[in-house]
């Protein structure tokens, strides 16, 4: 049995998450900009079908993916430097949310069950709130002047905790997520948490590691004192080549 949250609950020690569903933590509570922001920085995330009580997750290996690893394959290294594109930040974030809420082809947005996307109003609603306090953020590639993929994600520290991705154009996510890491890298951001395996992440060089390690780290990472604020600094040409 998992324990029910009332709004002013605190989140139960992350031992006491299931293994089958591997990860489950809790229910109930809400989706306030405060216990989200608590959420994360615990390493809980919600993650729930429409219908259902919001679920909150933490589950155990842990996949991540370390700025300084990042791996670029041949084919996408030539993409991003032949592909006529645009890179923005936060331009777009709701466009962006919507976009993986519809979960297009992109094999990386996931979904809960068979029963349609997570991305509920409620949860779109709960990140743009993040969004206007600067702490979620949207990558977005742009190519021919229309939004052809990107992700969404919430920072806290020096910690960027990813969220979901689409994509409209082949690869078009996965640009977004080097430019992504790029940033951080130069940002000093020392883990970004891409919650579960998917193998989109994997061939970017993302890997699981047990929960305590994310743990240890993320407790290092999370109280940096860093003002929330718009990432709206365009990506360059010298960026791309970082």
């Amino acid at each position: 049995m998992i324990p029910w949250l009332e709004r002013e609950d605190p989140f139960p020690p992350l031992a006491r998450a299931l293994q089958h569903p591997n990860g489950l933590l809790a229910a109930g509570a809400d989706l306030s900009p405060e216990r989200l922001l608590a959420a994360y920085r615990q390493g809980i995330f919600p993650w729930y079908a429409e219908g259902e009580p919001i679920l909150w997750w933490s589950p155990d290996p842990r996949m991540v993916l370390i700025p300084s690893e990042l791996k670029v394959s041949r084919s996408l290294a030539k993409t991003l430097r032949n592909r006529d594109h645009e890179i923005r930040f936060d331009s777009a974030f709701e466009a962006v949310m919507q976009g993986c809420a519809l979960r297009g082809a992109d094999p990386a947005a996931p979904s809960v069950g068979d029963t349609g996307t997570w991305i509920t109003a409620d949860m779109r609603a709960a990140y743009q709130r993040l969004h206007r306090l600067g702490y979620a953020h949207s990558v977005e590639t742009w190519i021919e002047g229309k939004l052809a993929g990107g992700l969404y994600g919430v920072a806290i520290g020096r910690m960027f905790y990813g969220e979901s991705m689409f994509t409209r154009v082949r690869d078009a996510s996965k640009m977004a997520m080097v430019h992504l890491v790029r940033r951080l890298r130069r940002q000093g951001y020392g883990m970004i948490d891409c919650q579960m395996h998917t193998g989109h992440l994997a061939s970017l060089g993302a890997r699981a590691i047990p929960r305590s390690e994310f743990s240890l780290k993320l407790r290092e990472l999370v109280d940096y004192a860093v003002t929330p604020t718009k990432w709206d600094a365009p990506e360059t040409d010298n960026d791309v080549a970082a």
